[in-house]
């Protein structure tokens, strides 16, 4: 067969949420590699392998783009945090609160692509108040169920004096803490370490349950 006889190969098509997903995905990769505020839609599109007119397609704008990569980000890491916090009914309260500490500190979460872009979010978050909406929302979310989690914990527990909200909000404030060092001094701390610190908090709090 001739090379003018060949028959010409076809662009395979995908599904639409497998095309988004790809064009979110190189968006994350971007952001990880040249700042949020670099990012353009050609340069994404050259990361994913595709053409502007299917980001076009998808998104309509870069703005666009940028919000469902921040949505699916957050949904991502707290979406994972609530179905562990309140979504295994049939695991025990120590069993969901190990469980936790392994997600948040867990490979998946911890690495530096993922935690570069949510920061790179954040640090956007004070002066785009669209940013700020979809980061406020999570954030709240998770933090009630964390909340409730420390609540059942407690009075399984009776630990006297505990106070579910300000536990839950120190322990978060130090997992933001422990993310942010992974990511600017790694070489200062390890994930070992990391999870050994937050464990510490946590039995400290709740010795009878970790």
């Amino acid at each position: 067969m001739t090379t003018a006889t060949m028959p010409k190969k076809k662009r395979q098509i995908l599904p639409k949420e497998q095309r988004r997903q790809q064009l979110i995905e190189a968006t994350i990769r971007c952001i990880a590699r040249d700042g949020l505020g670099s990012i353009t839609m050609h340069m994404v599109t050259q990361e994913a392998g595709l053409s502007l007119g299917i980001a076009n397609l998808h998104f309509k704008t870069k703005d666009n783009l940028l919000k469902e990569t921040l949505r699916s980000v957050a949904e991502e890491y707290h979406g994972g945090q609530i179905a562990i916090m309140e979504g295994h009914r049939t695991a025990g309260l120590a069993d969901r609160l190990a469980s936790l500490l392994a997600f948040q500190l867990g490979r998946g979460v911890t690495q530096r692509q993922k935690m570069a872009v949510w920061f790179a979010y954040y640090g956007e978050a004070g002066a785009r108040p669209v940013y700020q909406k979809i980061v406020s929302a999570s954030d709240r979310m998770a933090a009630l169920t964390l909340e409730s989690l420390f609540t059942d914990i407690i009075e399984e527990g009776q630990y006297k004096d505990a106070n579910p909200a300000e536990i839950a909000m120190g322990y978060s404030a130090l997992i933001d803490g422990l993310h942010l060092a992974l990511l600017v001094t790694p070489r200062e701390i390890s994930k070992r370490q990391a999870k050994a610190i937050a464990r510490n908090f946590l039995h400290r709090a709740f010795p009878r349950h970790i």
